[in-house]
């Protein structure tokens, strides 16, 4: 697949006000390419956009609800007004939800569907005609391990993550009989140290936490950056994830029993949060910065590089499947 060099490009980043995609693109206007940010917080925006021209850098923001189709889709014809095209679209936005499945509302979970599935299904439909028209081009879609692998508390959010998988994998095909050179990537993090535990809505009655280890918002950079240049599948980030998937795979009554021991209180702090306020319906302030408050749990990760190189690395992955499968821990995909 012939993908252009990122200094070629024009990219479109969803969710940039913070975490991964406020990284994404601060990333690839470092490396020169003209960038398009896009969230519901202006605040957050326009110090991106800043700290981007101050470096450089070239980039306009259009703030965007995600899960309003027609915001959406002028976020990809802005871009293509000011920039003359659109060569690759991340999608990062999502918000998230916990509380047991019983006490959620029916709004609730509508809500956390229009903003990760449906915000991700227009995402792809505004940005498919401009990628088809340039003949070439990519659409990274951020999911999470939990696309793959449900916890507890976070039902709505799986939700959401499984059904982006199910859309994005019907399109890559449909693109490929079709003839198309656009690559389809899914992005499926571990637990990243971002905000969002900090602006998600909680009904737990403490600040909710992602089940250690933490993982580092530029190893999700990393591979978003490297799908940009080259075709990719499925590349989940963080060595945890790939060993959980590999578990559900093989038994996934084993990481139910894991989820058992360890699912609950681990996804709890001892901090105290109220509902509100939360970023569920309307961007909350204070938050607009790529990392969280969980930097003492960040590990290293050893094995992302299986997406780059296959081959060279399968010795290394059984090896670490081998060894990992007690560790049950690092389950999501956060923000």
């Amino acid at each position: 697949m012939n993908l252009k060099p990122i200094d070629q490009q024009v990219v479109a980043v969803m969710g940039a006000s913070s975490g991964i995609g406020r990284d994404a693109a601060l990333r690839f206007a470092q490396k020169g390419a003209k960038v398009v940010v896009s969230a519901r917080s202006q605040e957050g925006l326009m110090s991106l956009v800043e700290e981007i021209r101050q470096a450089g850098g070239d980039a306009i923001a259009i703030p965007a609800d995600v899960a309003q189709f027609e915001q959406v889709k002028d976020v990809a014809d802005k871009t293509v007004e000011h920039f003359g095209r659109l060569d690759t679209w991340v999608h990062v936005a999502a918000t998230g939800m916990f509380a047991t499945f019983d006490s959620l509302t029916p709004e609730e979970f509508k809500r956390v569907i229009d903003v990760n599935l449906m915000g991700q299904v227009y995402g792809a439909m505004a940005a498919l005609p401009h990628l088809k028209r340039e003949g070439r081009g990519s659409l990274i879609h951020i999911t999470s391990v939990e696309a793959r692998r449900t916890v507890p508390f976070q039902s709505a959010y799986a939700s959401s993550k499984h059904g982006v998988e199910g859309f994005i994998d019907a399109m890559r095909l449909e693109l490929k009989h079709e003839g198309y050179q656009i690559n389809v990537a899914n992005i499926l993090p571990a637990v990243i140290n971002t905000p969002f535990y900090n602006k998600g809505k909680t009904k737990l009655g403490v600040k909710p936490t992602g089940i250690p280890p933490y993982y580092n918002p530029s190893l999700v950079s990393d591979a978003i950056l490297y799908a940009s240049e080259h075709e990719v599948r499925d590349y989940i980030v963080g060595d945890i994830g790939r060993i959980l998937d590999i578990a559900q795979k093989i038994s996934p009554a084993l990481v139910d029993a894991g989820l058992l021991l360890i699912g609950f209180k681990g996804q709890k702090t001892q901090e105290f949060k109220a509902e509100e306020p939360n970023n569920l319906y309307e961007p909350i302030e204070g938050f607009d910065r790529v990392e969280g408050d969980f930097k003492s749990l960040e590990i290293p990760s050893f094995l992302d590089a299986i997406d780059k190189n296959p081959a060279a690395t399968f010795g290394a992955l059984a090896i670490a499947v081998l060894g990992g499968l007690a560790l049950l821990g690092g389950f999501g995909g956060e923000r």
